[in-house]
């Protein structure tokens, strides 16, 4: 039992009384039950003898964050518990996008609720809307507020708003917390530069290269290109200040304890916003540690899991998303482990899931996710992934190196023929993609481009090849398919639910032609969405109809909720990926095969399985029985199956 359960069983008893639910009874309550794992928390991180005061001061914190909390969002937290983990439901289906470029500002995507509506969307990640320095801002994680929104896309009245005809509608609304680090503009670094020394400890501030040459024996470059090594000099305080990411954003000391509180408010203020789930960014960067990558740090995992119990006492029906593209090993701890297991974050990127998926395609071989995916431990109960194909990012090639050994590859050389395959490099891969943040040191890189792009859309429609065409867009279909089908959250990047391609338009852009990422971050082709019912045919239109169709297969089965069900199978046929989804005595296979050509599984082992041909057998995605030749079941080129027996 996590404390989220805890909670609800405990409110539960309360909400039973007659009478309105007394909030402030059951925030007492809520701080009673986590009080002892705060205070472990906080001691093991700041020494007791010199924070007693300190830890004293979060309490009052977390007291007065709940008093200033909106009633309308104190009665749905308590909704939330009652309902239990409503973040794992089958009917979740969400969708990524930039405001400005979705539709121009906050009330243009007020405009757009219909239109995620009929698609089926009901969870929308917003890209950061609070202000950030003019020109480079990293795409806005370079904050200068937590909870002010930038003009260009509207006022926080505006947003206010919109939030409310949001959660009318039941939709979903995920936000970035920029946790790591601030921009070099925001009220504390400005502080900092003018002398303040206290705010010059809220960072990693430094008046000679001795300690910053230290941290730089073992601290890895994240833009080796762009912002080589991890410190900046500001002359204006006449001090090194650590930047891990780029030189505009200072990282930020948790060693000091008071920027813990400090954050807790402003996560508090983002939430208030009217936000469901939180996006901790750069989690696994939040401890720095010399003589380490200062990544994945116990110490960093300890600081989440303080951030959300204190989250849980104000807000319990706010949840935590990690933020954490780091191998697959690592990636399963943001959820908690050990005494703090189901204590850490609700939700999880599966990075791991998404850069398997990108090595099948270019592989045309599922072994290696089969072999990293069964290998790696079950996730808590309590907790779910978001499974996406693409996102605003770049794609991390973050393999496990001993399963690539075990599949009889080179690690090094496998990297860099991925690394080909999407980005020009050999002749007859249909992928477009770019280079993003080559290392010539170690030959690491990532790719970035759209997923119609890599996948062969635009290569086979400059070919106007109608076959390539016909692969390229089934391509597109199986992935999302599998995100829609595998246990978690699915996330939609925008425009991928229409194809968009490569926007080769930031080039142009002074602010963005040094981010290669840009080429993966469109303007929404609303003309292109004014089309599909008239152009039924055209790959846009193809793709739109097939994922609203799977969207609401999903969303009328309760075998998709994630009950940590999911069931990988060791298929025969190493081009096939096989998984069961199971709720009850309900069953769903999902068949996905990523070879250019037809490949076949025998009858004998889909029976091992419990799958049955013949007219009990039927495939959710035609709705039609299927049929065995010869008794195998052939899969065309990239083609899907979600096999139910009745």
């Amino acid at each position: 039992m996590n404390q989220a359960e805890l909670h609800r069983y405990l409110a539960s008893k309360s909400l039973k009384k007659k009478g309105a639910p007394q909030y402030k009874t059951l925030f007492d309550q809520r701080l009673s039950t986590n009080i002892s794992l705060i205070k472990t928390q906080f001691f093991s991180l700041y020494q007791e003898s010199k924070h007693e005061t300190t830890f004293f001061k979060l309490l009052d914190k977390l007291e007065l964050l709940f008093k200033e909390r909106p009633t309308a969002l104190k009665k749905q937290d308590i909704d939330r518990l009652t309902k239990g983990n409503w973040y794992q439901s089958e009917k979740m289906v969400g969708m990524q996008l930039y405001v400005d470029r979705f539709n121009t500002d906050i009330n243009g995507l007020k405009e757009k609720l219909s239109y995620f509506e009929d698609f089926g969307i009901n969870f929308l990640h917003l890209m950061p809307i609070t202000t950030r320095p003019s020109g480079e801002s990293d795409g806005g994680y370079a904050v200068n507020s937590y909870h002010e929104i930038d003009s260009k896309y509207g006022t926080k009245e505006d947003f206010l708003t919109f939030t409310k005809e949001a959660r009318k509608k039941d939709m979903f609304l995920m936000l970035d917390f920029v946790v790591n680090h601030t921009s070099d503009e925001f009220e504390w670094a400005n502080k900092a530069k003018a002398g303040n020394t206290k705010y010059q400890d809220y960072y990693y501030t430094y008046s000679n290269r001795h300690i910053p040459d230290e941290f730089e024996k073992s601290l890895p470059e994240i833009f080796p290109q762009s912002a080589p090594g991890n410190f900046t000099y500001n002359e204006e305080m006449e001090k090194w200040v650590m930047t891990c990411f780029n030189t505009y954003q200072w990282d930020l000391n948790y060693k000091n304890p008071e920027v813990f509180i400090e954050m807790m408010g402003n996560l508090m203020s983002l939430a208030n916003l009217g936000v469901d789930v939180i996006r901790f960014d750069a989690l696994a960067f939040l401890w720095k540690k010399l003589g380490t990558i200062s990544q994945n740090l116990p110490e960093a995992h300890t600081l989440i899991s303080l951030f959300r119990m204190c989250l849980q006492v104000i807000a319990p029906g706010v949840i935590l998303l990690a933020e954490a593209i780091v191998a697959p090993r690592n990636i399963i701890k943001y959820f908690g482990e050990n005494m703090f297991e189901g204590n850490e974050c609700e939700v999880a990127y599966n990075a791991s899931l998404m850069a398997l998926l990108w090595n099948s395609i270019a592989t045309k071989n599922a072994s290696l996710m089969l072999k990293s995916l069964t290998e790696i431990p079950s996730k808590p109960n309590d907790t779910t992934w978001i499974n996406y194909i693409r996102c605003h990012d770049d794609i991390g090639l973050g393999y496990d190196d001993d399963f690539v050994r075990s599949m009889g590859w080179d690690p090094h050389a496998h990297k860099q023929f991925i690394l080909s395959y999407y980005t020009g490099k050999l002749e007859w891969s249909p992928a477009k993609g770019l280079m993003f943040m080559y290392n010539p040191k170690n030959g690491d890189g990532r790719i970035t481009g759209s997923a119609a792009s890599l996948l062969g859309l635009e290569t086979a429609l400059e070919q106007k090849n109608k076959n390539i065409i016909d692969y390229a867009i089934a391509k597109i279909i199986m992935m999302h398919g599998i995100i829609l089908s595998y246990g978690g959250i699915p996330m939609i990047y925008a425009g991928d639910e229409i194809g968009t391609l490569n926007d080769y338009t930031y080039e142009q852009n002074e602010d963005h032609v040094n981010d290669n990422r840009w080429v993966n971050r469109p303007m929404q082709n609303w003309n292109v969405v004014a089309t599909l019912s008239k152009a039924k045919d055209s790959p846009s239109a193809i793709i739109h109809q097939s994922l609203k169709k799977m969207i609401g297969i999903r969303k009328e089965h309760t075998v998709f909720e994630d009950l940590n069900d999911v069931k990988i199978y060791g298929c025969p046929n190493p081009h096939i990926f096989v998984y069961q989804r199971s709720n009850g005595n309900k069953n769903i296979w999902i068949l996905s095969n990523f070879n250019e050509i037809t490949e076949t599984l025998d009858i004998g082992w889909l029976l091992s399985l419990g799958i049955h041909a013949g007219e009990n057998s039927i495939d959710l995605l035609t709705g039609e029985s299927f049929e065995l030749i010869h008794n195998e079941l052939p899969l065309k080129p990239f083609q899907q199956l979600w096999l139910m027996n009745n």
